[in-house]
């Protein structure tokens, strides 16, 4: 069965009891699984895909309350490692009135960033396979070079590679060194997933058009853009090919909106191929907007990502009310 390797951090949000307060103000914090890649998984597990995490965790309650939720929804934990040279990720974090966040991480080092390939179980990919990552775990780490070997298997595979830097510029002592890194791995993905409020800052263009066609290099194929409420794009090198304007619904907590967004991409993608999202880009913009939508009525990120049945209801009342 085609799957997903998502590869990256496994952390625990601590998301606030009460909204529109400072961090260094919230009283009462409630602990949720997280972590940009541990969502994807999550994402296209509960939708019904085949979906690994290859992560570290502590040897802690925190690395176990992961696996824990991991397992309770079919997430493949066999390249989920253990440790004791470090403690699981946390990361403190605050919302606005509006379900915006702002985030405090304490991982220095953390489980994740220890992860070393000779600790891994052999890893099998082939054509149909599908490896996602983000940025959070680039910076300079056992992590990093860990990420680069599975990657470079990913590809001598032929299976396709999906890169969505999600940037978290409170991780990175030097804001360049973050630019300058996911330009590094940028070429070596097909599909690059990136968001209006990224844009400018990895490419240093204004025009949207031009940036976005700046970043047609090496293996990419595909960009897909996302705007937030405003919906999402889908590029190739020959300019833009679908748009689809996002759900309206009552947010509660964007935390894992847009991972869910890009799992369900993926999600749909492990049933064809790169030129199937191509050829039907709207079709993949539409079920993605809805996916992500449904997980910002409700708090926390793998507990809020939505079963297939709670999509397509939203999918349906949006139609019957067209």
């Amino acid at each position: 069965m085609n799957k997903l390797f998502a590869i990256g951090e496994a952390l625990i949000d601590f998301i606030p009891n009460e909204r529109d307060s400072k961090l260094k103000e919230v009283s009462q914090f409630q602990p949720q699984v997280g972590g940009a890649p541990t969502n994807v998984a999550s994402c296209v597990a509960k939708l019904g895909g085949n979906a690994s995490i290859i992560t570290q965790v502590g040897e802690d309650a925190f690395g176990e309350k992961i696996e824990d939720t991991l397992n309770n929804i079919d997430v493949d934990t066999n390249y989920l490692m253990k440790t004791d040279k470090a403690n699981t990720a946390l990361a403190f974090v605050s919302l606005t009135k509006e379900g915006e966040r702002d985030f405090a991480f304490y991982r220095k080092p953390s489980a994740d960033m220890l992860l070393k390939t000779e600790n891994l179980p052999e890893l099998q990919f082939d054509s149909t396979d599908i490896l996602h990552f983000c940025s959070v775990d680039l910076v300079e780490s056992p992590m990093k070079q860990t990420h680069i070997g599975v990657i470079d298997k990913m590809l001598n595979a032929d299976g396709t590679v999906i890169f969505d830097p999600n940037l978290r510029f409170p991780l990175w002592d030097s804001l360049e060194d973050l630019r300058k890194t996911v330009l590094e791995f940028i070429p070596k993905a097909h599909i690059l997933k990136i968001s209006d409020e990224e844009l400018e800052f990895i490419t240093k263009i204004k025009d949207k058009n031009e940036a976005i066609e700046s970043l047609f290099v090496g293996n990419v194929e595909i960009i897909i853009y996302t705007e937030g409420k405003n919906g999402a794009s889908i590029y190739t090198k020959d300019g833009k090919i679908a748009h689809e304007n996002g759900f309206e619904v009552t947010v509660k907590d964007t935390t894992g909106a847009g991972d869910a967004f890009i799992g369900a991409i993926i999600f749909q993608l492990l049933k064809q191929d790169r030129k199937h999202l191509i050829e039907n880009g709207n079709h993949y913009l539409r079920f993605a907007n809805a996916v992500g939508g449904v997980t910002t009525t409700a708090y926390g990120a793998i507990e809020s990502l939505p079963y297939l049945e709670d999509v397509e209801k939203l999918v349906n009342h949006s139609e019957a009310n067209e």
